[in-house]
């Protein structure tokens, strides 16, 4: 036989002292804050000699000795591995049911939602980056097809030229905000209908403004509205000569001599019809209407 193998503690007597080691646990607290050392090492062997005799077990002492210097050495309590990277592996493979089921639903969310995006919103925007040159050219052979305005056509020569630029340049934003102009100019150009004058209950007919500078001078307007060619009320493009801007309206004033005016509220005084409210007209192709009534075209919005 071994010499590890003689060493070996009987399985009744380890059961004794793990026996013994639960059973001073629970009674150790009776003698730890009065006894020390010595005396509390007997008053603890006696107590386990008590618990044992009262359960009809004989125990020899060299089993309540190992007993208690196995609580002494704290051989059977349970020490927590110390923290630290392999501690937090173990911790996280024995959860893994708790964790690995979301991680996949959240990774297959995210590549859900990438794919989503890229469908929704990169490819198209490629696409159309990809499909400008040819849509630019498109606007820009509509536009000379259908034009009869010297100034629409320059300024679609000079929009398409600074397109092709911007597109040269990787400058994205500037090519589609061209290209956005031409396609206005050419919706300015299919347009038509009448500019005719402004009459009904509380409606005002015609304004006059002081120039800001000449105090002693008047401008005139007819305040008029363009129709289309199904008598619907539509709005256009105008260039508002007080702010110098671009506005879509469905009433302006145009401006006109002091004798269109005076002629036009004459003619609403009487029996508060205007006979002949129709003072231009706007043609498929132009830019801007053809006036009947003397006019330099000047326009303001609000009055």
């Amino acid at each position: 036989m071994s010499p590890n193998k003689d060493k070996r503690i009987p399985l009744d007597e380890l059961m004794v002292a793990m026996d013994a080691v639960d059973a001073l646990r629970h009674q150790e607290h009776v003698v730890q804050k009065e006894l020390s050392g010595e005396q509390r090492r007997a008053k603890l062997i006696e107590k386990l000699r008590e618990i044992y005799a009262k359960q009809g077990i004989e125990v020899t002492d060299e089993m309540l000795e190992a007993g208690v210097k196995a609580l002494e050495e704290e051989r059977f309590k349970y020490h927590p591995p110390k923290a630290g990277f392999g501690t937090s592996l173990a911790k996280i493979y024995v959860n893994r049911a708790k964790w690995l089921k979301p991680l996949f639903i959240s990774m297959g969310l995210l590549t859900a939602g990438a794919a989503g995006y890229y469908a929704l919103a990169v490819y198209p925007r490629h696409a159309a980056v990809a499909q400008m040159p040819k849509t630019l050219h498109q606007l820009y052979t509509q536009i000379t097809t259908i034009s009869r305005d010297e100034h629409a056509q320059k300024e679609a020569n000079l929009l398409i030229l600074e397109a092709k630029e911007a597109l040269q340049e990787g400058k994205i934003e500037t090519a589609k905000s061209k290209h956005k102009a031409l396609q206005d100019l050419l919706e300015r150009l299919k347009s038509h209908y009448t500019v005719r004058v402004v009459q009904g209950a509380g409606k005002r007919s015609g304004i006059w403004r002081i120039p800001p500078h000449n105090p002693v001078g008047r401008n005139y307007y007819l305040i008029v509205e363009a129709i289309d060619s199904n008598g619907k009320k539509i709005k256009v493009p105008i260039h508002n000569e007080e702010n110098d801007a671009m506005e879509n309206v469905s009433e302006w004033g145009l401006r006109v001599d002091k004798e269109t005016y005076e002629r036009i509220k004459q003619d609403k005084l009487d029996d508060g019809i205007i006979q002949n409210r129709s003072v231009g007209k706007k043609e498929r192709g132009r830019l801007s209407p053809q006036y009947s009534v003397p006019s330099n075209g000047s326009t303001i919005s609000k009055w």
